[in-house]
C-alpha cells in the first residue's frame, strides 16, 4: 500500500497544481448557497393543475355509472395534467340490474357510494363533502345512474327531482363561475337545475336506431333549457372521388393530405375538393359536417357531449369525452 501511495503521489501533486488559480484570482468554490429554483430563474411559479371533482352514480351502465364514460373521463383529466378527486352520493340505488340478463335483481340492494369505489380504487368521498370552494371544475359521467340515483329523470321525466346534493353542487359550481361538464344523460340534471343551460344529448330523432335516446331531447326543452344538436363520430358527404388525379378521397385528413400520402393510408367516405387557388394539384381540403363534438355554453361555462347517447364505435366516444374534458379545463384554466 505504502507503494501504491509513492507511486500516485508524485502525479497528484501535478494535477493539483494544474487546477490551481491564477495568482490573483480567487478559487472556484465546491460549497455555498444551493442554486435558485428553475422556476424563480423563468421569473414565474409552476402553474397549480386544476383540481377537478368527477361525480359517479353508482357502477354499471343500466343502474350506474357508465364504466367506459368515467374511464375516458378519468384518462383524459390525467392527460390534461388535472388533480381528481371522486365524489359519489351515500345513498341506496333506485334498484339492481342484472347486467347479464338486463333485469332487474328483485331481491338485492345496493349502495351507490360503495359502487362507484370500484371505479375510483377505494378513494372516493362522500358527495355531502364536496364544496365548490376546494375545487375548480366539476364533471359528471353518464350512465343510467344519472337518471335513477342523481335524479328521477327515468321514472318522472321532465318532472323529475334531482339529489339534493346534486342540485347544490351543480348550483354552487354555477354560482362561482365554475365549469361543469357532463356527458350522456347526465346533461339533464344541468337542465332540471340550471334555467335557461344549452346543452346536448346528440341527435333529437332516433335516426334508424342510431340515437335510441333522442327523445331527451324534448325532455330537457320541456324543463326550460335549450337543446344543441350535436354528434359523436367524424361525418361526410357519400364517398367521392379526388378531383385533380382520380384518387379515393380519405375521411379525417383536414384540410388536407398529400395524394400519395392518401394513398397510402387507404380510401373510406368521404368528398375532397381542389380548390382553383391550390398551390399543387393533388393537395385537397375535406367538407366536414361534424366531428368529436363537446357544446360549451359560455354563458354558463357547462360543457356537454353526447357519448353513448349515440350507438356508434367506443373511440368515438372516448374521443368526443376527450373533447369535453379538454374544454372544461380550458374554462379552469382561465
Amino acid at each position: 500500500m505504502a507503494a501504491v501511495r509513492a507511486l500516485l503521489a508524485p502525479r497528484l501533486v501535478a494535477a493539483a497544481s494544474t487546477f490551481a488559480p491564477a495568482p490573483g484570482l480567487r478559487p472556484l468554490l465546491l460549497t455555498g448557497p444551493a442554486p435558485a429554483p428553475r422556476a424563480a430563474f423563468h421569473g414565474s411559479a409552476p402553474r397549480p393543475r386544476p383540481r377537478v371533482a368527477l361525480v359517479l352514480s353508482g357502477c354499471g351502465v343500466y343502474d350506474g355509472t357508465e364504466l367506459h364514460e368515467a374511464s375516458a373521463a378519468l384518462v383524459h383529466l390525467s392527460r390534461g395534467g388535472a388533480e381528481v378527486q371522486i365524489f359519489a352520493p351515500n345513498i341506496p340505488q333506485m334498484h339492481v340490474i342484472d347486467h347479464t340478463k338486463g333485469q332487474p335483481s328483485e331481491s338485492e340492494t345496493r349502495n351507490v357510494l360503495a359502487e362507484s369505489a370500484r371505479i375510483a380504487r377505494g378513494k372516493i368521498t362522500d358527495l355531502a363533502q364536496l364544496s365548490a370552494a376546494n375545487h375548480d371544475a366539476a364533471i359528471f359521467p353518464g350512465g343510467f345512474g344519472a337518471a335513477k340515483n342523481l335524479s328521477t329523470f327515468a321514472v318522472d321525466g321532465k318532472d323529475c327531482k334531482v339529489n339534493k346534493d346534486v342540485e347544490r353542487v351543480l348550483k354552487d359550481f354555477h354560482k362561482a363561475g365554475k365549469p361543469i361538464g357532463l356527458c350522456c344523460i347526465a346533461p339533464v340534471l344541468a337542465a332540471k337545475v340550471l334555467p335557461g343551460v344549452e346543452v346536448t344529448v346528440g341527435h333529437e330523432q332516433e335516426e334508424g336506431g342510431k340515437w335510441p335516446y333522442a327523445g331527451t331531447a324534448e325532455a330537457i326543452k320541456a324543463m326550460g333549457a335549450k337543446h344543441c344538436v350535436k354528434g359523436v363520430t367524424i361525418s361526410f358527404p357519400a364517398a367521392g372521388t379526388h378531383v385533380a388525379r382520380g384518387l379515393p378521397s380519405v375521411a379525417g385528413q383536414s384540410p388536407a393530405r398529400n395524394c400519395a400520402e392518401r394513398r397510402q393510408l387507404g380510401a373510406v367516405a368521404g368528398t375532397c375538393f381542389v380548390p382553383k387557388t391550390s398551390p399543387h394539384p393533388c393537395w385537397a381540403v375535406f367538407s366536414l359536417t361534424s366531428v368529436h363534438e363537446a357544446h360549451v355554453d359560455q354563458k354558463n361555462k357547462v360543457v356537454t357531449t353526447p357519448a353513448f347517447m349515440c350507438e356508434t364505435a367506443l373511440h368515438h366516444i372516448h374521443d368526443g369525452i376527450g373533447a369535453m374534458v379538454t374544454k372544461v379545463l380550458e374554462l379552469a384554466r382561465k
